[in-house]
């Protein structure tokens, strides 16, 4: 069995440079592939609800930003594929109701892949002004637009960069969100007890902040993803 992973980004620069400096600590006992979807999740909808045998390989394979990285491999050369893309919700097709159908439809990284979302985009995993108030850190859907800029303004000065995290950066970050996924989930701000699932999270950021005053929790997918990976216990030997 091929030990390769892909890893499909919304977009081709930043969620690459988060992984490869990412897997210089995690997932490094497997060759990972990047490649980039170059569109937003809502886009996917439209494809996966014009084909339900869809082969998620090769709908990426066919974008030009793919071809010379991919052109030597089938889908039969990945063991796993996992999807990392935005809540982004100021997008023009954006649509709760599709982006729950995709969660359900992206929920195994052995077959069509494993969807992962950041709310409300990429550079939520630096958005944190401090360790004492990320548990309470939320951006209202008017400011999506401008997110980019909100972050770079204020998240701690070490954080910016995520081409210069090292172990004890990544550790740090990893437990932050993990804690803050719990909250979202259990009330409860603390490191988690078991996995929770991409739908869970998402009905939760939709019955306390979406629905409720057009909000976000801020979330970053990568952490969460590593809880998946690893586990609840071995992911928390790892970062202690």
């Amino acid at each position: 069995m091929s030990n390769n992973i892909l890893f499909i980004f919304e977009g081709p620069k930043t969620e690459k440079s988060i992984t490869d400096n990412l897997i210089k600590f995690f997932v490094n006992e497997n060759t990972v592939i990047t490649c980039a979807y170059c569109t937003t999740i809502y886009k996917m909808y439209s494809d996966i609800s014009a084909d339900e045998y869809l082969d998620t390989f090769n709908l990426v394979k066919d974008i030009e930003a793919n071809k010379d990285t991919l052109k030597d491999y089938k889908r039969s050369d990945f063991a796993q594929i996992f999807m990392f893309f935005d809540y982004d919700g100021h997008a023009t097709n954006a649509s709760d109701k599709k982006l729950n159908d995709l969660l359900d439809f992206f929920n195994e990284e052995t077959e069509k892949g494993k969807l992962y979302i950041s709310y409300p985009m990429v550079e939520a995993l630096k958005h944190i002004e401090s360790y004492d108030t990320f548990k309470d850190l939320i951006v209202a859907s008017q400011d999506f637009e401008n997110y980019k800029k909100i972050v770079s303004d204020n998240c701690i000065e070490t954080l910016k960069h995520f081409h210069l995290y090292d172990i004890d950066t990544w550790k740090t970050v990893i437990k932050s969100h993990l804690m803050k996924m719990n909250d979202i989930v259990n009330d409860t701000y603390q490191f988690p007890i078991s996995v929770i699932d991409q739908l869970t999270i998402f009905s939760k950021q939709i019955e306390k902040h979406i629905n409720k005053d057009k909000t976000v929790a801020i979330l970053s997918a990568f952490p969460i993803f590593l809880h998946d990976y690893y586990g609840n216990e071995e992911l928390r030997k790892r970062i202690e």
